[in-house]
């Protein structure tokens, strides 16, 4: 048995780890950003696949502009400038990955990283339009005994 301290055995296992590559319905991430719209759409769902169907039109690619020239001006190991949308109904493709935007929420701008985990999905679904309930106490009239209570 070779003697080796707790830093050497850390090591190794950090050399032997290895990370699951991404994969979006069986394609790789670098070919993803390769393939072109006809190729995209055999991949996407059908709400998706219909919607690249009948084109792209300004808005949409009005926004994949703003990303490109962000990414393009933005310094390398940076991320890229935040670009604000109220596109809440655009789908996120490969091209968009890295991209930092602001999704308007009806009151202000939800800033989103894209991760590739987020292929396929409408932007509207990372940022959320309501403020979630938080259950707390009841308030005067919720009960029968509360009815009564002198308010203070």
């Amino acid at each position: 048995m070779s003697t080796q301290t707790a830093d050497e055995i850390a090591a190794e296992n950090r050399r032997r780890r290895t990370f699951k590559k991404f994969t979006y319905r069986g394609v790789e991430l670098s070919e993803l950003l390769d393939l072109d719209t006809p190729q995209l759409m055999d991949l996407v769902h059908a709400r998706a696949r219909r919607r690249f169907q009948r084109g792209l039109k300004r808005k949409p690619m009005g926004l994949i502009k703003k990303l490109r020239k962000a990414k393009k001006d933005a310094a390398p190991g940076e991320k890229p400038e935040v670009v604000k949308t109220h596109l809440r109904d655009m789908i996120i493709v490969p091209e968009m990955i890295g991209s930092v935007i602001g999704v308007y929420n009806g009151k202000l701008f939800n800033t989103i990283e894209i991760k590739p985990e987020m292929l396929g999905f409408y932007l509207g679904e990372f940022s959320i339009t309501y403020k979630p309930v938080r259950h707390g106490r009841p308030g005067i009239g919720a009960t029968k005994s509360s009815t009564f209570v002198a308010i203070k």
